[in-house]
């Protein structure tokens, strides 16, 4: 039977506190927001939602478990100050020998935050 467990971001593959990860990246390789699981058996169903704290549209791109445009590569502009906006909606990425992670960077540094959370599933 499979178990769920909901997990803080874990940007370095360490224990996560929940708190916002600021995307200070302009260019791939982007700023990690989570790193998947390096059990094959698990599956980490990924939410995002991003902040934008400048005075200017920001574009963000996420690259999920990989850096490939267009297959791994997530682009959405978020809107100046109008609060939490869903980037990632519940994606799954599958555990791996060399883990998956989800990286993000922004058109302009240090003004977007990401936050969120993992549903793990596990076997």
């Amino acid at each position: 039977m499979a178990t769920f467990t909901k997990l803080a971001l874990q940007p370095a593959g360490s224990t996560g506190d929940g708190l916002g990860i600021l995307v200070a990246a302009t260019a791939t390789a982007g700023t990690a927001i989570h790193t998947a699981s390096t059990t094959t058996t698990t599956i980490d169903e990924v939410w995002l939602y991003a902040y934008n704290n400048h005075s200017a549209d920001i574009l963000l791109t996420i690259e999920f478990g990989g850096a490939t445009a267009p297959k791994d590569v997530i682009k959405q502009t978020v809107i100046t100050q109008a609060g939490l906006v869903l980037v990632v909606p519940g994606l799954v990425v599958q555990g791996n020998a060399t883990a998956k992670v989800v990286r993000a960077f922004a058109a302009t540094a240090n003004q977007i935050s990401i936050f969120g959370y993992v549903n793990r599933i596990t076997a």
